[in-house]
């Protein structure tokens, strides 16, 4: 039997009325004690507590959830109500920034890299310490910084139309500018957490809503960066032509590129 399905059958035993247990305590992002009358059970969600923020922080969001009725689901498992509906406990600790989950979905990529919950405390990074695969991620994140970074922190909704820039509060927003540029004809625009260019690179991309993917870009940034490396031998070649091959600005880049990889180096 999964977790998964084993964690449904131990609240479906536990609840024989629905929304009979209630939150007692909250342990932490992945441990939840459930009161059934006199009987108590410790419930486990799957991934890893996001303690950035330490884990008072943690536990002043968590306190609204004490008390609350649960229910649960043979997909999601525990179901809290939200705004009326009923939500996966788990999905909404995710979703808050309190949990990495095991998995790096959208909702989770976006919490990372919009510093929700737990990640407001995290280091310019930390979101590509996740999410790199091949290249160094301090190298990742000193190019964000070059590319969207916004208060000291690479920012996904980020586009660069025809050389200025735009910072969007969503993924949504920036995805409606984007298709109308698209409609528009237009190609001359860089999109995402990397500021990949859309003229020369959309076909590394499923579709225009992928290319704002956190991951997504920062997977089609390490294919150039490594593309560039394989060209000309050099990783500071291979970043600047990441900006441009004209020597003039890609040193003006790399410059700026050193003085982020200084300051995350030193931790700031």
């Amino acid at each position: 039997m999964s977790k998964r399905s084993a964690l449904g059958l131990l609240i479906a035993v536990f609840l024989p009325v629905a929304h009979a247990a209630t939150i007692e305590e909250v342990i932490s992002p992945t441990s939840v004690v459930l009161a059934n009358g006199t009987a108590r059970t410790i419930a486990a969600i799957d991934g890893k507590p996001v303690f950035y923020c330490g884990f008072q922080a943690f536990e002043s969001w968590a306190a609204h959830l004490v008390g609350q009725p649960v229910g649960s689901n043979p997909e999601t498992g525990i179901t809290v109500a939200v705004d009326a509906r009923e939500v996966s406990l788990a999905r909404l600790l995710v979703s808050k920034g309190w949990l990495q989950p095991p998995t790096l979905d959208e909702e989770a990529q976006a919490a990372i890299t919009e510093r929700r919950g737990g990640w407001a405390c995290a280091g310019a990074v930390a979101p590509f310490e996740i999410m790199h695969s091949r290249v160094d991620p301090k190298v990742l994140a000193g190019i964000a910084l070059n590319e969207s970074g916004l208060n000291g922190r690479a920012w996904p909704w980020t586009l660069n139309i025809a050389g200025r820039g735009f910072f969007f509060k969503t993924r949504e927003d920036a995805y409606r500018v984007v298709m109308s540029l698209i409609a528009h004809g237009r190609s001359d625009f860089d999109v995402g957490i990397m500021q990949i260019n859309w003229g020369y690179h959309a076909r590394r991309f499923a579709s225009p809503w992928d290319a704002l993917a956190p991951a997504t870009s920062i997977r089609v940034a390490e294919d150039i960066l490594n593309e560039n490396y394989s060209k000309t031998h050099s990783v500071a070649k291979a970043i600047a032509y990441y900006h441009s091959a004209n020597p003039v600005p890609g040193q003006a880049y790399l410059a700026r590129f050193a003085r982020h990889l200084n300051q995350i180096q030193a931790g700031l």
